[in-house]
């Protein structure tokens, strides 16, 4: 394979978001087989692979590209749906399903920002599956998008560094890179939810509206992920987090919610909830909600399965605190040095999700309200602890 290809290869695994899109993508639409392919003039190569029918391809495997669909889309730029190939007129008699046997196939061109043709965002089943709906088509060409974007950006990052630019220098390339990103992503975002709250308007069997669902869940992730990227940038790049205390507005209300947030998206999970605010607060409940759904979210990641996660809030002393703990592997010291950094994991789970921000914003959150996030873990508990004055 050329120096060039195995370039593209690992360009895509260096994006974490990758993996979770694949797995996304199959569970959303049924299919099994899900990649991100490498597509020249004459080659078809994978970049990143789920495979859950045994298809037989691995990151770096090749077909041979006068057989692929995906040949024709390099020409085009469009994307190709097909939920029924013995049905479809155009395919039926293609050679390409004939030859790899599926039935149901969608592809989506990965345009990158220049304008060149990167490759395709793709899936495959031997089953039909219903997929020519706005909220599946706009799913891929949002995910299409964020490859493209993060392949864009690790370009512009090695072409800053092959000219000598300065740390800061590069640093600040990305960081402004990262906020367009963030703003840039939202109007897909908001057409994705809003096809499936259209089609969640219509008859639909059961299998239907869970599988609109778990893509309203990911939509909601994707949106809490955006927020992340562009609090950080916000951070980064000057003015810091911005706040609008309310010492009027009650914030159990704002706690509950969350709470209740949580425990829908996880119900195999126990939550367990002491809430004794009985002063008022001079915080921005927005903001304090958004440390919460982070810290509990990590708690959810991180805790032992079938043990509470414990969420406690008091006014005392002039002093709110609010706290996070959950049971599991103690954190080891060196890896409790950097929980607070951007972009840093504690760990590496399968199928982990987010991009290391969560703990992050929340101590963010904490410094711009005057107050501190502490963490302490021991064999018993992990508890993640803010604490901020009243006035």
């Amino acid at each position: 394979m050329s120096e060039d290809h195995s370039a593209d290869i690992a360009a895509i695994s260096r994006i974490a978001a990758v993996p979770t899109i694949l797995e996304v993508v199959c569970r959303t639409t049924g299919m099994g087989f899900a990649a991100v392919a490498r597509v020249t003039e004459d080659r078809w190569i994978a970049c990143s692979v789920k495979d859950d029918i045994a298809f037989g391809l691995k990151p770096g495997g090749e077909l041979k590209i006068e057989t692929t669909i995906c040949n024709e889309i390099r020409s085009s730029r469009e994307p190709v749906i097909i939920d029924h190939v013995a049905e479809d007129a155009a395919f039926c008699s293609h050679h390409t399903p004939a030859m790899y046997g599926f039935q149901s196939y969608i592809s989506m061109p990965i345009i990158l920002p220049n304008g060149d043709f990167f490759g395709t965002l793709c899936a495959i089943d031997p089953r039909p599956a219903a997929l020519k709906n706005p909220a599946t088509i706009g799913m891929f060409k949002l995910f299409a998008e964020l490859i493209a974007f993060h392949l864009d950006a690790h370009q512009r990052i090695a072409a800053s560094e092959a000219t000598l630019l300065g740390e800061r220098e590069v640093s600040e390339l990305r960081e402004q890179f990262i906020a367009v990103l963030g703003h840039d992503l939202r109007n897909p975002l908001a057409s994705v939810d809003a096809g499936a709250r259209l089609l969640l308007k219509r008859q639909l069997d059961d299998k239907s509206r869970e599988m609109i669902g778990m893509m309203q869940m990911s939509i909601t992730r994707m949106a809490r992920l955006i927020d992340n990227v562009l609090d950080l940038a916000r951070g980064r790049l000057g003015g810091g987090l911005l706040l609008r205390r309310r010492p009027e507005e009650p914030l159990t209300p704002v706690l509950e919610h969350v709470i209740a947030e949580l425990r829908s998206a996880n119900p195999d999970r126990i939550f367990e909830t002491k809430l004794t605010i009985n002063a008022p607060i001079a915080s921005d409940p927005i903001r304090i909600g958004q440390m919460l759904s982070n810290l509990l979210a990590n708690a959810v990641s991180h805790g032992a399965e079938g043990q509470p996660i414990r969420v406690d809030a008091t006014t005392l002393d002039g002093v709110f605190t609010l706290s996070v703990a959950n049971a599991g592997d103690p954190i080891p010291a060196a890896t409790r040095e950097r929980l607070f950094q951007p972009f840093f994991r504690a760990s590496a789970r399968p199928h982990q999700e987010g991009l290391g921000l969560g703990l992050f914003i929340s101590n963010e959150i904490a410094r711009a309200h005057g107050g501190t996030l502490d963490v302490s873990s021991t064999a018993d508990e992990t508890r993640f602890t803010f604490r901020m004055p009243l006035a």
